[in-house]
């Protein structure tokens, strides 16, 4: 029962401070749909979000999906369009609808929510490790390469680019890298969220020859006594299935689920 209550409040402040603006941060212009923000990054990004659906709205996710990608078709340097969607949201007929319209739903995550201080283990990891925050541009695109390769995907530049101009604007991301035997060997990004009590762990990856051996549990540490520095109070993550239940263990709670879907526009010919 005490998890349940857990789980409730968690997902209340997940919906209260983190489904706003505070959750597009580096988003180059905003355009209002309804309760749909459509959100337009660099390197030909745009981003679909929306505040918590209950069944009460005049118009469901489904009969706004048409629209909010018409927006972004519409914008000939937008190539690709993220459409997110919550498990806990009351969204009937929207898979079928995203994708009638093209979209392609991605493998769905686990929305991990937690007091920051649960986070703290004190492990100091494997022996050797050197934990280090990066800023310079080679220093990123080193990450982003290992990171793309921790997760079987190929190194895409505008996700260097875009992490490299956010830099520049000193917004308070934070990137922390793992080394470890003389090589790159892991790495996450710290977001605090403007305006709230939460901080946020995206990115974390370690290359599959590191895992196992407290390498990504210190680097949560490592961000957990950043965003505590900050003043943050709680931790938010999408977690893939390698890192839920290490975020379990450190006191993290599943409040829900988020699936991606994916819409990319399609190449034209010479």
């Amino acid at each position: 029962m005490q998890m349940d209550n857990h789980r409730d409040r968690f997902l209340r402040l997940y919906d209260q401070q983190l489904r706003t603006d505070a959750e597009t941060p580096g988003a180059q212009s905003i355009t209002r749909l309804g309760p749909l923000r459509l959100a337009t990054y660099a390197n030909g990004r745009g981003f679909i979000t929306y505040p918590h659906f209950n069944g009460k709205e005049p118009q469901t996710l489904a009969q706004l999906a048409g629209a909010a990608l018409e927006h972004f078709a519409a914008q000939p340097q937008i190539t690709e369009v993220e459409f997110k969607t919550r498990g806990h949201d009351h969204a009937p007929g929207l898979p079928e609808r995203l994708q009638a319209l093209g979209f392609n739903a991605e493998e769905g995550e686990s929305i991990m929510i937690g007091p920051l201080q649960a986070l703290l283990s004190g492990d100091p990891g494997p022996a050797g490790l050197e934990l280090r925050r990066v800023s310079a541009a080679e220093e990123i695109e080193e990450m982003c390469r290992m990171v793309d390769q921790a997760f079987g995907e190929p190194y895409d530049p505008a996700t260097a680019q875009a992490l490299i101009s956010r830099m520049g604007r000193n917004d308070g991301m934070e990137l922390c890298v793992a080394w470890l035997e003389g090589r790159m060997a892991g790495a996450g990004r710290l977001e605090p969220v403007a305006g709230t009590e939460f901080a946020g762990l995206w990115g974390g990856g370690v290359l599959p020859e590191y895992r196992g051996r407290g390498v990504y549990r210190a680097l949560v540490d490592a961000r957990a006594r950043s965003a505590i520095a900050m003043g943050r109070k709680y931790v938010h993550s999408d977690s893939t299935e390698y890192s839920r239940p290490i975020l379990e263990r450190q006191g993290l709670v599943k409040v829900s689920t988020t699936t991606p879907y994916i819409w990319k526009r399609a190449a034209t010919g010479s």
